[in-house]
């Protein structure tokens, strides 16, 4: 049996139990501790932590999220971090709100309920929830979803809200070769059963705030975005301009389009752009649409974006453009809410 240490947490005066099989980021969840996180396989720096003291080796991780001066200097990445004494450990980015009231991490039988075909290469795959008889979350998390009969299991964001927490349904890019795109096309099936587990994720609404909402997405990177409209346009005190604009190649690229209409129009104050990068030809009416990069078209169209929060999912490139958009307009960290999908390998 794996040895056992205390992991304590500054400055939030949080410890943890941490077993030396097991990262420190999931002994965290494990025991109802949501600490900062996004891609969890060392590629993101989202939990870069800085060790104060102890005994820790990390795992395979990617020298973009923590170089070797900065592993040099103390800092760690927590998802793949293994502890081997008891260990201090000053958390860089957290919040208090969610640190201890994130919805617990759990794993859930469903059953298919549709494969539904939204583009030529994404799909909505909706699942009943089986077992607990429902599942908790919220909106802009994420889930792993296991391949059926397999270990292999890949992260795909939640496009439903609370208000229906016996259903599911997901956004999928098929990526060439990808594993659920094999899935998706030949095997699974309405009645099959799949196993999740989560939620995870921190790209969710901050109660309290006020500051108009700017969403960036592109191609699968609809569905938290999705998710955070469908709350919002059901919570009506929560009373806060939203600006939507969604990336893809071309008018075919577009989905969801009268859902985000009828969503728009519970939503005092909401605006939806569609980016078009190489055609607006065969643009659809009553859609709002520019030619160019979505991040430039926000980034001439937003020129307060500093005094807004900025949520956004979708491709690598999308998120890393995002990210400098938003360093470029001196959006504070505090601000600024994504998960980010690391590789098209990962089908994220």
């Amino acid at each position: 049996m794996a040895e056992s240490h205390h992991i304590s947490f500054e400055p939030v005066d949080i410890e943890i139990e941490v077993s030396e099989d097991e990262t420190i980021l999931d002994a965290a969840f494990r025991q109802g501790i949501h600490l900062m996180h996004g891609c969890r396989e060392g590629r993101c720096s989202a939990c870069k932590s800085y060790m104060l003291d102890g005994d820790v080796q990390m795992d395979d991780y990617s020298t973009f999220a923590c170089n070797d001066s900065e592993e040099a200097e103390g800092y760690v990445l927590l998802c793949r971090t293994y502890a081997y004494s008891d260990c201090e450990i000053e958390l860089l980015n957290f919040d208090e709100d969610e640190l201890l009231g994130g919805a617990p991490i759990q794993d859930v039988r469903t059953k298919v309920a549709s494969i539904e075909s939204m583009t030529r290469d994404i799909v909505s795959l909706k699942l009943d929830v089986v077992e607990p008889e429902t599942v908790e979350f919220k909106s802009g998390q994420y889930l792993d979803i296991f391949a059926p009969g397999t270990e292999e299991k890949r992260s795909f964001s939640i496009a439903t809200t609370q208000s229906t927490p016996d259903k599911l349904e997901f956004l999928i890019k098929k990526y060439p070769g990808g594993l659920f795109a094999g899935l998706l096309d030949n095997e699974l099936k309405p009645g099959d059963e799949i196993m999740v587990n989560g939620p995870y994720g921190s790209c969710t609404l901050r109660s309290g705030h006020v500051l108009p909402i700017v969403c960036i997405g592109g191609g699968a990177g609809m569905a938290p975005l999705l998710s955070l409209l469908r709350h919002i346009s059901e919570t009506p005190d929560l009373n806060r301009a939203v600006r939507f604009y969604y990336g893809a190649r071309t008018a075919s690229d577009l989905f969801y389009l009268n859902e985000i209409a009828s969503l728009g129009e519970k939503i005092p104050d909401f605006s939806f752009t569609a980016c078009l990068s190489e055609s607006s030809d065969d643009a659809p009416d009553g859609v709002t649409v520019v030619e160019g990069n979505v991040t430039d078209i926000v980034n001439t169209n937003e020129p307060d974006l500093s005094r807004t929060e900025v949520y956004f999912c979708g491709p690598p490139p999308m998120v890393d453009a995002a990210l400098a958009l938003a360093e470029q307009h001196s959006v504070p960290r505090d601000q600024i809410f994504y998960d980010k999908f690391t590789s098209p390998a990962f089908d994220k």
